[in-house]
């Protein structure tokens, strides 16, 4: 009888893959944006960070998905344990691209606000769009799960 493993760890791996991918994407854009601001003498928006940091709470919804995952692990059968594995595979993996892909919208953004100055609401609205998917895969997900 396995017990306590939940979905080893899946849903948070694939999630935190997804905000290492996302954070790292928007990071370099930042990094490109704050230097053409510097190579030109302009103020470089500290705000670039924003949009950088954003991917990261992919990474807390795999970690709080991953204990609900454990807590339904009672009592452990070979049939909820394969259930598990595979709620926190998918959860894991689509939490990891709404990382990446808010990433990739991050550098964008980056770009967008280092070259004009304007537009950081509107920024951040798209990415709390796609950072909706997320929220919405672990709250579903949750749902989903055995009741204990």
């Amino acid at each position: 009888m396995i017990q306590g493993f939940g979905d080893m760890n899946l849903s948070l791996t694939f999630a935190a893959i997804g905000s290492a991918l996302g954070t790292g994407v928007a990071g370099m854009a930042a990094i490109g944006a704050w230097k053409k601001a510097f190579v030109q003498n302009k103020v470089a928006p500290f705000a670039l960070i924003a949009f950088v940091g954003a991917p990261l709470t992919q990474t807390i919804y795999g970690m709080i998905l991953r204990g609900k995952i454990i807590e339904a692990n009672l009592p452990a059968t070979p049939e909820n344990y394969m259930y598990q594995m595979i709620i926190g595979l998918a959860a894991g993996l689509a939490m990891g691209a709404s990382a990446w892909m808010q990433g990739k919208a991050g550098a964008s953004a980056s770009d967008a606000l280092a070259e004009t100055g304007k537009g950081f609401g509107q920024y951040i609205m798209v990415l709390g769009v796609i950072e909706t998917v997320a929220l919405f895969v672990m709250a579903f997900c949750m749902m989903a799960l055995p009741k204990v």
